[in-house]
């Protein structure tokens, strides 16, 4: 991944969790990494976890950020919310897989920030 890239990703993630947080969510965990995959936001709204896949892009040429969120990734973030799940010994828990789609302008700005809620309902 380039520079360029990861810094994108952690502007998404940044203003993703700031508007998450204005929400009423509770950011639990950043990046959280396992052997299934990655989540970008492990967060608890209203007594249920809500996993959170950021999705961050500087033009919807190539299609909307939410439209990126292919098969076999919505997969890898079904199974690693239960193996974050499981680590807790909460796999009975509420819970669901939310998104964040954020369209940015050439300089920055924000143009659409989206939290889409069940974003992520199966492979």
């Amino acid at each position: 991944m380039t520079l360029e890239r990861r810094r994108l990703g952690q502007l998404g993630e940044r203003l993703a969790a700031d508007r998450l947080a204005s929400l009423g969510y509770e950011i639990i965990e950043r990046n959280y990494r396992c052997p299934a995959g990655e989540i970008d936001l492990v967060t608890r709204r209203d007594g249920r976890w809500v996993f959170v896949e950021v999705r961050t892009r500087r033009s919807t040429r190539f299609g909307t950020p939410e439209e990126s969120v292919t098969r076999r990734k919505r997969a890898h973030l079904i199974a690693s919310a239960q193996y974050y799940l499981q680590a807790q010994d909460a796999l009975a828990a509420d819970w669901r897989i939310d998104a964040v789609a954020i369209v940015l302008a050439p300089a920055g700005r924000v143009l659409r920030l989206d939290v889409i809620e069940n974003a992520v309902t199966g492979p």
